[in-house]
């Protein structure tokens, strides 16, 4: 198996890492640097478990080479909350109740972050929208939508 040295910035830091050609973004993000934030959920991109920012686009992280990488900027779940400081989103999916089991909670966070840092007063639509490709099975949505919203406010 042939072998990339990439660098890349991850949550504000720089990593220079070497990863097998085959090896995931998110695989890299869970093992190599122990950032487990980020759920395998389906490994084929349909759940949103594993949504991470690549160069500020929210992206599934199963579908993405870690090879693909070098030169980008990352964020993961892990990159949102500052000094130990929860943001005002990830606290109201707390308040709100948007947080049931949890396992869609980080793919839902980077979504809708990703969302308010385009777009900082969404419509419901545009909420629904962004979150489409986050599949949830405890909270129905209506928390979550409701989380967003109040965090847009």
């Amino acid at each position: 198996m042939s072998m990339h040295r990439i660098n890349l910035i991850v949550n504000g830091e720089s990593e220079q890492l070497d990863i097998p050609s085959n090896m995931t973004l998110l695989t890299m993000l869970r093992e190599k640097l122990a950032l487990t934030g980020t759920k395998n959920g389906c490994a084929a991109g349909e759940c949103g478990a594993c949504t991470i920012l690549m160069n500020g686009e929210p992206v599934n992280s199963c579908m993405v080479l870690a090879a693909e990488c070098d030169g980008c900027e990352i964020t993961t779940v892990e990159g949102l909350a500052k000094d130990g400081k929860l943001t005002k989103l990830q606290n109201l999916m707390i308040e709100k109740g948007g947080v049931q089991c949890g396992f869609c909670t980080p793919g839902m966070l980077i979504s809708t972050h990703a969302l308010l840092e385009r777009n900082p007063n969404p419509t419901e639509d545009e909420i629904r929208e962004a979150i489409a490709g986050n599949l949830c099975r405890c909270t129905g949505y209506a928390s979550i939508v409701d989380a967003v919203k109040e965090a847009s406010n």
